[in-house]
């Protein structure tokens, strides 16, 4: 008994001392048996952080970043309910998510390429075999040998395996520069909600606006209505001639033919608003009046490397940069032997009376070797491929960042000059209003007519709507920071960027 399990033992250690003199064998051969990398390329630099910050002569206030529900602050309901109806149902958002599905699918079949396989077989082949080919003795029919050709119903059932050794780290690589592609698109679904969204609040507030717009306009209408029926009822009387009439009638119309182009904003609005959110004709609901919020315009103390993580679609860039590293780990890993193996396990049989017997018993295992050894040009074409669609996209990614700082330079300094501009235009205001009240009080006196008073009201309303203008133009401009600013993403941590 001890002298058989010593045997069994003998014959393990033998059997594990050939495997391995097999594969030290295999990479004394495949190794001399490398294609030859002739030129690697240098990978860029990316941008340095001193170039990610603002000039000095930037003053808004410094509150951090934005918020995640960054529109929640202006606290109106109708809002809320468009943004998240545009989030939920737009479009774009559907693409965008589809998009992310499908680089979910793309990694999981190259995950699943790089892992064992496993197929069942089974076929069964008439056949008549040739007399002069491999098989050429079982075309004769001699029974007695066992020999019952030409005709042969051959059958074969089993289960079929196949792994390729990634010894390399090419599958490894190319699973990873899937995943970035991956994360590279979830990141652009961000970036996607923060477009949607900024979109959606910029039209909601052209709306409100224009809603505002008019009723200075109406106002203005009243006083060139009154005004006319005057100069009508002087010119009637001969108390002064027609042009005057005519004057204030070309007034009373220019304010209409505004009201009009006021009223088909509004209504282009609600179309861009209705194809943004992605409904139908009758979807979009009814959006009352509101007054415009206050301007909360501010900045984070610094940018640098923050801004980087809260943008969405500079994080997308990393994720793509990341990923083309990973392609040119794969493509030089191209250049070495690769190892797979291939087995089997059924049966096979030249009758299928004889198919499922033990005799009919069929194992293959098949180790592979393949050198590259002929191929280097095909390699290199490649490799220098990968290393320059990395160098592209090193290259877009820093033009995107400073793109981005310049985006935020741009808002907050026009920000800065607007609230300037609003400060001096409520002093204009308040000079206009009291050449108003004086006439006013004129007319409560006696001094002068109506018609005087009422006309002094023009400037005051020009002046208002110049104002209203200014602060829709904050709006706008306050919505456009935080969209430069990220809108409150955080990717957390941001990816490294490692050239190789």
């Amino acid at each position: 008994m001890n002298a058989h399990m010593n045997a069994r033992s003998g014959l393990r250690v033998r059997s594990w001392r050939r495997c391995a003199l097999c594969i030290a064998w295999s990479l004394c051969i495949g190794l001399p048996g490398c294609a030859l990398i002739h030129k690697n390329g240098t990978p860029y630099a990316e941008i340095s952080p001193e170039q990610i910050n603002l000039a000095d002569d930037i003053h808004l206030a410094r509150d951090g970043w934005p918020a995640a529900r960054w529109w929640s602050r202006y606290r109106d309901e109708q809002l809320d309910a468009l943004i998240d109806q545009a989030l939920a149902d737009a479009p774009t958002m559907v693409i965008a998510r589809t998009r992310v599905a499908q680089a979910k699918s793309d990694v999981e079949l190259v995950r699943t390429g790089s892992s064992l396989q496993v197929v069942a077989l089974a076929f069964v082949d008439r056949e008549h075999v040739s007399a002069n080919g491999f098989l050429g003795p079982f075309a004769k029919n001699e029974p007695e040998l066992g020999l019952t050709g030409p005709w042969y119903t051959e059958g074969v059932v089993g289960l079929g395996a196949s792994l390729n050794v990634d010894i390399w780290g090419k599958q490894r690589a190319q699973v990873a520069a899937s995943l970035g592609v991956s994360n590279a698109r979830l990141a652009e679904t961000s970036a996607v909600e923060l477009e949607i969204s900024a979109d959606v609040a910029q039209l909601y507030y052209g709306i409100q606006t224009t809603y505002q717009l008019i009723d200075l306009l109406n106002e203005s209408h009243e006083v060139a209505e009154f005004s006319v029926q005057a100069h009508d009822a002087r010119a009637v009387r001969g108390l002064e001639p027609r042009t005057q009439l005519e004057e204030a009638r070309a007034q009373q119309l220019a304010i209409e033919r505004q009201i009009v182009a006021a009223q088909n904003q509004i209504q282009l609005y609600r179309e861009s608003l209705r194809a943004l959110v992605g409904t139908g004709p009758n979807g979009l609901p009814p959006i009352e009046p509101v007054a415009l919020p206050r301007s909360h315009a501010a900045l984070p103390a610094t940018l640098s490397y923050e801004l980087l993580a809260r943008r969405p679609d500079l994080q997308a860039m990393r994720w793509y940069v990341a990923a083309s590293f990973d392609r040119i780990d794969a493509a030089k890993a191209a250049f070495y032997p690769s190892f797979d193996i291939r087995a089997f396990f059924g049966y096979n049989a030249l009758h299928l009376s004889d198919l499922f017997t033990h005799a009919s018993q069929q194992i293959n295992l098949i180790p592979g070797l393949t050198l590259p050894i002929f191929d280097g040009g095909r390699l290199n074409a490649n490799l220098s491929g990968a290393r320059e669609g990395s160098n592209l996209l090193i290259e877009q990614y820093n033009q995107a960042v400073l793109n981005a700082v310049r985006d935020v330079a741009q808002t907050g300094s026009r920000l800065q000059a607007l609230d300037a501009e609003t400060a001096l235009q409520k002093q204009r205001i308040e000079s206009v209003a009291f050449a108003r009240d004086s006439v006013e009080a004129h007319y409560q006196r006696g001094l002068t007519s109506r018609l005087a008073a009422l006309e002094a009201r023009q400037p005051v309303i020009a002046e208002q709507v110049a104002l209203l203008t200014l602060r829709a133009q904050m709006l706008s401009q306050e919505i456009a920071l935080t969209k430069a600013l990220g809108g409150g993403y955080r990717a957390d941590p941001p990816v490294e960027l490692k050239p190789r």
